[in-house]
C-alpha cells in the first residue's frame, strides 16, 4: 500500500502565512495576479466563507465576500472559473465545489 504525502509542517505553515498575509485587519488587501498566489486564496476562501453541501444565492455569496473585499463580484468569478464554487447554467444558485 504507498504511503500517503502530505505537506511538511513548514511547507502547511508556509503557505497559511502566504495567505494571511495578503489581509489586513481581517481584509483583503488586493486580488494576486499571480495564478500560484490567486489559488491559495481562492481556496482558502472558499473553505473559510462557505459550507460544503449547502445551496447559497448571488446575494448570499456577495454578502460573504463583502466581508473580505469590496470587489465581490471579481472574487465570485474567480471561485466559479477556479472550480471553487459551482452553478447552474441559470445562475440560480452556488455551491461549493472541488
Amino acid at each position: 500500500m504507498p504511503e500517503q504525502q502530505t505537506l511538511p509542517p513548514q511547507q502547511s505553515v508556509r503557505r497559511t502565512h502566504q495567505v494571511t498575509a495578503l489581509f489586513s485587519h481581517g481584509r483583503l488587501v488586493t486580488i494576486p495576479r499571480k495564478r500560484a498566489r490567486l489559488e491559495q486564496l481562492l481556496t482558502h476562501l472558499a473553505e473559510t466563507l462557505f459550507e460544503r453541501d449547502r445551496a447559497y444565492t448571488e446575494q448570499e455569496v456577495n454578502e460573504a465576500l463583502l466581508t473580505v473585499h469590496e470587489d465581490c463580484s471579481a472574487l465570485r468569478r474567480h471561485l466559479v472559473v477556479a472550480g471553487l464554487l459551482v452553478r447552474p447554467r441559470d445562475g440560480s444558485s452556488y455551491r461549493r465545489g472541488r
